[in-house]
C-alpha cells in the first residue's frame, strides 16, 4: 500500500525529531516551520522542506502540527484551510487548552475535515527514540487511518472523543510538574540534611517512590544539567491550562497551583531551561541551600 501524503507543521525542539522519525519510517512528510531554516535541516532525512502552509498542505492527506501553543496552532488552521483538500485528517500533537481542540475540531468538520487532537509526552528524547506516549482523541476510525503515521513516533492510545486526548495529557502533566517539584524538595532536604542526595535518589529509586521523573530528572538535578528538554515556559503554560481546565469543572487543585507558582518565580529569567529547574526555583526560596557543588548548565 503507498504511504498517504504527510504535512508536519512545525520543525521545533520535539517536531524535528518526530518528523525525521516519519522520514526514518519512509513517509517523506512535507516539513513547514516559520523559520524555514528549521525545515530545510532535516531535507538530508528525506523529508520535503516547504517554504509556506499552503504548500505543506495542499493534496496532502494527513496534516499534523505540532506547534507552540494554541492560539499558533488556529491561525496556522486559518492560513491552511484555503489550500486543503475535503476529508483532509488534520494531527494536532500540540499541547493546547481542552476548549481549543474543541474550536479546531468544530472549525475544520466545519469544512469538510476531520480532526484528532493528539498531544504527546515523552521529551526530546521520547521524540528521537520513537517512544513517545501519544494521547489521542476523536473517532475510532481516523485514529485507525492514523495509526500508521503514529508508529514511527511512539505508542498511540484513543483515549476518547476530540478533546480527550488534550485532557489526557494535561492530567499527564499535572504529574508531571508536580512531581519534578516534588523531587527537587526531596534532593534539597537530603542535602540540607546531611545526608549525600545522589545516594538518597539510588536507595528509594527501587521502592514506591521511584519513577521516570526520579530517573531522569532527579539526575538531571544532581547534575544541575538544565540545558532543554520540556522547557519551563511549556510546563508552565501546561499547568496554567491545567487549572483553566480545573476552573471549568469546578475544582480545586492546590499542588498544581503550587507547581505553577514554582515555575512562575523562575519564568522571566529562565524561560528556556528545562523544567528539572523547578530545583531552582526551590533553592531560590531557601538562601543558602544548594543541591551538589557543580556549576549550572543552562541554556
Amino acid at each position: 500500500m503507498p504511504h498517504p501524503v504527510v504535512a508536519f507543521l512545525g520543525i521545533g525542539l520535539m517536531g524535528r525529531p518526530m518528523a525525521a522519525r516519519l522520514a526514518g519510517a519512509g513517509l517523506y512528510p512535507r516539513v513547514w516551520n516559520r523559520t524555514l531554516a528549521k525545515a530545510q535541516a532535516l531535507a538530508g532525512s528525506g523529508a520535503i522542506p516547504c517554504a509556506s502552509v499552503e504548500e505543506a498542505v495542499s493534496g496532502a492527506a494527513i496534516v499534523i502540527s505540532m506547534l507552540e501553543a494554541g492560539p499558533i496552532v488556529g491561525a496556522t488552521i486559518e492560513a491552511a484551510l484555503p489550500a486543503m483538500t475535503p476529508g483532509t485528517l488534520w494531527i494536532d500533537m500540540s499541547s493546547t487548552r481542552h476548549d481549543e481542540a474543541l474550536a479546531f475540531h468544530a472549525r475544520l468538520t466545519g469544512q469538510g475535515m476531520r480532526f484528532l487532537d493528539a498531544p504527546v509526552s515523552g521529551g526530546v528524547g521520547g521524540a528521537e527514540a520513537g517512544t513517545l506516549a501519544i494521547m489521542a482523541g476523536g473517532s475510532l476510525h481516523d485514529f485507525n487511518e492514523a495509526a500508521p503515521v503514529f508508529a514511527p513516533m511512539g505508542n498511540a492510545q484513543l483515549v476518547g472523543p476530540q478533546g480527550s486526548g488534550q485532557v489526557a495529557k494535561l492530567c499527564n502533566q499535572l504529574i508531571v510538574g508536580a512531581t519534578i517539584n516534588v523531587v527537587a524538595e526531596a534532593l534539597l532536604l537530603a542535602q540540607a540534611a546531611g545526608a549525600d542526595p545522589g545516594a538518597v535518589r539510588e536507595a528509594i529509586r527501587g521502592g514506591f517512590a521511584g519513577s521516570r521523573i526520579l530517573e531522569v530528572h532527579g539526575q538531571r538535578m544532581l547534575d544541575r544539567n538544565f540545558m532543554p528538554g520540556g522547557q519551563v515556559k511549556s510546563q508552565l503554560k501546561d499547568l496554567r491550562n491545567v487549572l483553566a481546565a480545573a476552573g471549568e469543572a469546578g475544582l480545586v487543585l492546590p499542588l498544581t497551583s503550587a507547581a505553577a507558582q514554582s515555575y512562575e518565580s523562575i519564568e522571566g529569567e529562565l524561560p528556556h531551561a528545562d523544567h528539572a529547574a523547578a530545583l531552582l526555583a526551590l533553592e531560590k526560596l531557601n538562601p543558602g541551600q544548594r543541591v551538589g557543588t557543580q556549576a549550572d548548565q543552562l541554556p
